[in-house]
């Protein structure tokens, strides 16, 4: 703390630190305002720009201090495309380590590091000068990555701009959000018409997924990692929803499990739950993880490990999954030993979402059931409801022609 509602922050990331200002007013009911003011000199030497030491952090700290008590607009006139992406890390970045218990990047880090941050063309702009043609520029810098990909970074890059822009605007031009949505407007084919959606490869039989947990016992000897992939099996569920259920979540007088919606898209969602039908093999798979535990805890759990001063590795404690880099390892030792190493959890999911089509489900069911849109089961699974309503269509036709007319 420098003085009353002013505070020089040090965040510590994986790969460097960053010096970060928070100004909250005196008596004022708003948490304040946040901004990564730079680069710490940790690891290079400071240049008094972009890497800053203590000394030079402060006074920068101080001159936004000063902007804000005055202007009261919350921003400075020559803030730059770095100094809002910066920002948005920051918060991202904070945003994360909150979910996963312990620092953490980010998705919007390492695509907005890696893409955006390394190009000195656009992030040296002023918010206030930047013009569409100048983000359509930095698009087609992107010339060596794939339309997705692209899409993935071009999103994140909206999103920084737009954060600024609502938590800034009147500093900021008025058609500034125009400038936006025109000038990261995709200027790339983001897919071909040839192109895979789902990947056929990846939409498993239900024999197959059988063989895949039946299989998954073998490598598992606590029952930690089956039970995961048993859910995510049965619900089609993301790993982060799954991740955070709770003991009470499932309820086998029902067969039913209440899975958190996701963090996907804006606001808060309604319901905030979504029931899910499970069969009584499925309730008996997750017996040992509900019987005699606390209503609250997390749901699935798994050891985590801790090296010895020998080098051995001992069981610590049991702790909440994380990410879904935890299971990596395990599920591809399973894959090689059933001969099918490319195959993704996320086949799972595809396959759950293929089953309910199949079945004849109403597709805003399907949707609703798997935490998505009706636009991206047709956009991602046309193939697969063609096929079910050709199946439907089928079942309507009747004998009309008498044999022997």
């Amino acid at each position: 703390m420098i003085s009353e509602g002013l505070h020089l922050g040090y965040y510590r990331g994986a790969r460097g630190s960053t010096w970060v200002a928070r100004y909250r007013p005196v008596g004022g009911a708003s948490n304040g305002l946040k901004k990564a003011l730079g680069t710490a000199d940790d690891l290079s030497a400071a240049n008094g720009d972009t890497i800053l030491n203590w000394k030079q952090a402060l006074d920068k700290a101080n001159e936004w201090f000063q902007q804000q008590e005055s202007g009261g607009t919350g921003i400075n006139p020559n803030i730059t495309v770095r100094d809002a992406i910066e920002s948005f890390i920051v918060t991202r970045d904070e945003r994360q380590a909150v979910r996963v218990g312990r620092p953490a990047r980010s998705t919007a880090g390492m695509k907005l590091g890696a893409h955006v941050l390394k190009d000195e063309a656009l992030i040296s702009a002023k918010l206030c000068d930047l013009t569409e043609a100048d983000l359509r520029g930095w698009q087609r810098r992107l010339s060596q990555m794939k339309g997705s990909s692209k899409q993935r970074v071009l999103t994140e890059l909206k999103a920084a701009l737009n954060a600024t822009f609502e938590e800034h605007r009147k500093a900021l031009p008025k058609d500034f959000g125009i400038t936006i949505k025109f000038g990261l407007k995709p200027i790339f084919a983001i897919e071909t018409a040839s192109a895979p959606l789902a990947r056929e490869n990846q939409v498993l039989s239900d024999q197959q997924i059988r063989d895949i947990l039946s299989k998954a016992r073998e490598f598992d000897e606590d029952g930690d990692y089956t039970r995961l992939a048993i859910l995510l099996a049965a619900t089609g569920a993301r790993f982060s929803q799954l991740a955070r259920l709770r003991v009470a979540d499932v309820q086998p007088e029902l067969n039913r499990v209440l899975i958190p919606v996701s963090h996907k898209g804006r606001g808060q969602k309604a319901p905030t739950y979504i029931r899910m039908q499970l069969g009584p093999d499925v309730i008996e798979a997750l017996r040992p993880a509900i019987e005699g535990r606390a209503a609250a805890a997390m749901l699935l759990e798994r050891w985590h490990y801790r090296q010895k001063a020998s080098l051995t590795w001992i069981r610590a404690d049991r702790q909440p999954w994380k990410t879904p880099s935890e299971m990596r390892r395990w599920w591809q030792k399973v894959m090689d030993a059933l001969g099918c190493p490319d195959v993704i959890p996320y086949a799972l999911r595809h396959s759950s979402i293929v089953r309910a089509i199949r079945k004849g489900l109403p597709i805003r069911l399907v949707a609703a059931l798997h935490d998505t849109s009706t636009a991206m089961i047709e956009k991602h699974y046309a193939r697969w409801i063609t096929e079910s309503l050709d199946d439907i269509a089928a079942r309507a036709v009747v004998p009309l022609v008498d044999a022997d007319t």
